[in-house]
């Protein structure tokens, strides 16, 4: 059987009825016959660079907070730039995280593969070295890229919507249900934790995860791999484009006419596992609403999976004001609070007056919170509340800087002061009225005793508890909201020694 012969006997294996049609105009071209991908079963297909003329290495070496060294190697693909040029950008991020997230940070570097590279498509993988005083691990993001547009797309857009990666998330748990030191209940369906997923030869879907990310780093990296007939009912068009790609080799492919309108700011409320803070399922704006945040301080805590418990049972939301050492303590639960709709605000690194402290140290206490939750669950903040509501014209200045709004609190339940679960219950509801601001503490095990309570009472009374961006809309950084009325004329907040 002749090459291409091989080559079409496997598309039309691993394409499948349904898949969508190839565009007309992709843009692309080969000076060969395409032939069937090889390669290991558990891994991404791997492009030889020498099929992909004018291909060249480009390696950048910057130094980020603490003298971290980093150091950038990524592929450059005639008339791909915007690819390059986005997964330079987003690999100097992670870096530049590791870095302010990592005490004891030294040196991170990416090396590349390519994925994929036919039709209208390309994809690389990274391989991401973290190396600290704790040791090195390894981390693998793998970003898609349509020739015709100019968008580079993340692993998780291969898929049809959030729905289709909660249900590879439930397939991947399956397979690696009884692997050892494998932790599926900290696999969440979030963009961070699906970075890299890609195809092997027989167009199965393979999903990866980073050294110590599910499973202790000494473990290794973790994989699992969702046969096609399984995953093909998963895929968005897009990804069933991405599969024909990366199943066969195309010989001499080029990309003869770059996009004439490159797309490389992505939509990110439609990227599958990025999700909305402020979904628009209610409007706290209209008149008739009846919206009240609960927001919960200096956690997580052991018991705040108690809190996310009864906020499901409720189909309520809240928003989370973490800190530092707790995010790094239970990085599990920060990951379940934001794949359950919730959101996750800035609380600084160690609670102190930010008042007391000069711009660089309030920086600090900020940028190092935004790396941690960056680093579990690709989501960047943009509210914050300082510690025991002290704020002043400084702290102002360097939270717009940082396109974080300030957010105090109309209603304090003084949980701090008072451990008992009945009184603060009372306080919480007592004084509802929409657009109030709730402020509790999920570190105090009266308050998560507490919130069953307070959420049925709610309910009885017809309120829908959501996110603090949902109750307020847009908000402007550096600007104080103390509630969802910013037109009524409401007294400051009492300061809260544990706020």
């Amino acid at each position: 059987m002749s090459a291409s012969a091989i080559a079409l006997a496997l598309l039309a294996l691993v394409g499948c009825s349904g898949d969508e049609a190839e565009p007309t105009s992709s843009g692309a071209s080969a000076s060969a016959e395409a032939t069937p991908a090889k390669g290991a079963e558990d891994e991404l297909t791997v492009v030889d660079t020498a099929h992909i003329p004018g291909l060249r290495e480009q390696t950048t070496t910057d130094s980020a907070e603490g003298g971290v060294d980093i150091e950038l190697s990524y592929p450059r693909i005639p008339h791909a730039e915007p690819f390059a040029d986005r997964i330079a950008e987003l690999a100097e991020q992670d870096g530049r995280d590791f870095a302010g997230a990592v005490p004891k940070a030294e040196s991170y570097s990416v090396d590349w593969q390519v994925s994929a590279a036919g039709g209208n498509v390309l994809a690389v993988r990274l391989i991401q070295h973290e190396k600290s005083g704790d040791g090195e691990r390894t981390g693998y993001s793998t970003y898609w890229y349509n020739t015709e547009s100019g968008r580079t797309a993340y692993s998780t857009e291969l898929l049809d919507g959030q729905g289709r990666l909660e249900k590879l998330d439930t397939l991947v748990k399956k397979r690696l249900k009884d692997r050892d030191g494998v932790d599926t209940a900290s696999l969440y369906p979030i963009a961070e934790l699906y970075d890299s997923v890609g195809f092997n030869p027989d167009g199965d879907l393979v999903v990866e995860f980073d050294e110590g990310e599910i499973a202790p780093a000494k473990r290794g990296r973790v994989h699992a791999v969702v046969p096609e007939k399984q995953a093909r009912p998963l895929l968005s068009s897009f990804g069933k484009r991405a599969k024909k790609a990366a199943v066969v080799v195309t010989p001499g492919f080029e990309i003869t006419k770059a996009a004439s309108a490159p797309k490389d700011s992505e939509a990110e409320g439609n990227v599958p596992g990025m999700l909305s803070t402020a979904p628009d399922d209610v409007d706290c704006q209209d008149a008739d609403s009846k919206c009240i945040a609960l927001t919960f301080d200096d956690g997580p805590a052991g018991r705040t999976p108690e809190v996310l418990d009864a906020l499901a049972e409720h189909h309520a939301r809240a928003t989370f004001f973490v800190t530092g050492v707790p995010v790094r303590e239970h990085p599990e639960t920060v990951r379940r609070a934001y794949a359950e709709g919730h959101e996750l605000a800035n609380h600084t690194v160690h609670h102190p007056d930010l008042t007391s402290l000069g711009p660089d140290d309030v920086t600090d206490e900020l940028t190092t919170v935004n790396t941690l939750v960056r680093r579990e669950t690709g989501y960047s903040m943009d509210l914050m509340r300082p510690p025991y509501g002290a704020t002043d014209e400084g702290v102002a200045d360097v939270t717009e800087e940082l396109d974080q709004a300030q957010i105090l609190w109309s209603i304090d339940t003084n949980d701090w002061r008072d451990h008992d679960a009945g009184l603060v219950s009372k306080r919480a509801v007592k004084s509802a009225k929409p657009g109030s601001i709730v402020l509790m503490h999920d570190i105090h095990d009266t308050t998560v005793d507490a919130v069953p309570r307070i959420l049925e009472r709610l309910d009885e009374k017809g309120y829908t508890m959501v996110t603090v961006s949902q109750l307020l809309g847009e908000t402007k950084p550096g600007k104080e909201y103390i509630d969802g009325h910013p037109s009524e004329s409401d007294p400051s907040p009492t300061a809260s020694p544990s706020g």
